[in-house]
């Protein structure tokens, strides 16, 4: 059934399109019987406005935000969105979610379709890229925030956990508990920022326990699959970790599906994120967790600030991390 137009209500009504449009966008004057009779007819019809078209037309804002995540899939980012939500949706704004699939191209073209369509603000889950190309917007008053990841080369608003204070206290956890080869299963590319600040505390608690950094003990696995072959590759190592610390919540999942594949329950595992059901698993997950709806939450302040006036210098907010301990970061090193 084709949806009706304005066109439409003016038939009905019996006056022109213009006519229509005065009494929706309240512009002009227009007779009160006029008026009446025009939004009977919207409602009878079931007319309704094309709220973008008349954005783009008037050059108004719309009430939406955009929101760019590299996974829709991801548990971590869908928790992320529903924390920006249920803090702009009480204030009658709209979120517009989408997927870069962690490509700064896919990224840049969902962001031309998000200022096209003259979102209110623009919040960003970075793929690893530049982000100069947003400098205009910026400087002309366009809220934008990142999350989870600072921009590349824009001064702006930013959410992020404390992902190198987080690495550092799982894998002290782990050398509290005897282990002195921890093997690393780190997200890609290398240049990502949260796969950086977790290796460098991966780094600092093995400098502060005294321990050498071995490179052999680094993997890469962007997905489950990926990170349950790198844990592996680290368990075929001559002389193979006997702990292991994932760097967020899909390398958790492959290192916990490999060391079942391989039925070993003798390897330690802290995963930096928590996951759904790390409690029914044998051992349960210890984990560095998290607060998505937090970081979600505290980007959509920034956000609503800004559209309130405030224009101070960018900041950033440093969302914590809490070690839930519950079993699989406690085991002792296997003796040989």
């Amino acid at each position: 059934m084709r949806r009706p137009t304005m066109t439409d209500v003016a038939r009905e009504v019996g006056v022109t399109a213009k006519t229509v449009s005065r009494v929706l966008n309240d512009e002009g004057p227009v007779a009160a019987e006029t008026r009446r009779r025009v939004m009977e007819a919207v409602r009878r019809l079931g007319y309704q406005p094309n709220l973008m078209a008349r954005n783009t037309r008037v050059g108004a804002r719309d009430a939406a935000i955009g929101l760019v995540v590299p996974e829709l899939g991801n548990p971590f980012f869908g928790t992320v969105a529903g924390g920006v939500e249920g803090a702009v949706r009480a204030r009658g704004l709209t979120l517009i979610v989408g997927s870069s699939d962690e490509t700064a191209g896919h990224e840049q073209a969902l962001i031309s379709t998000f200022l096209a369509r003259r979102v209110s603000a623009l919040m960003v889950v970075p793929a690893a890229g530049d982000h100069r190309h947003l400098r205009a917007e910026r400087a002309a008053g366009l809220p934008i925030v990142f999350l989870d990841r600072p921009a590349a080369g824009l001064t702006a608003d930013c959410v992020v956990s404390a992902n190198r204070e987080g690495a550092r206290a799982g894998v002290a956890h782990l050398i509290a508990h005897g282990h002195r080869r921890i093997g690393f299963v780190g997200d890609q590319p290398a240049a990502l920022h949260t796969r950086r600040e977790r290796l460098q505390g991966y780094r600092d608690a093995l400098g502060a326990a005294g321990l050498p950094f071995d490179r052999a003990l680094v993997e890469t696995g962007h997905d489950p699959e990926a990170a349950a072959r790198a844990t592996l590759r680290l368990l075929a190592l001559p002389d193979p970790p006997t702990a292991l610390f994932a760097g967020n919540n899909l390398a958790s999942i492959g290192a916990v599906v490999a060391l079942s594949r391989a039925g070993r329950k003798d390897v330690a595992l802290v995963g930096f994120d928590d996951l759904p059901l790390a409690e029914a698993l044998d051992p349960p997950l210890t984990a560095v967790a998290q607060d998505p709806a937090a970081v979600g939450a505290a980007a959509a302040g920034l956000v609503l600030a800004r559209l309130h006036g405030d224009r101070s210098r960018a900041r950033r907010v440093t969302v914590p991390t809490r070690l839930i301990v519950r079993g699989s970061g406690e085991l002792p090193p296997r003796t040989a």
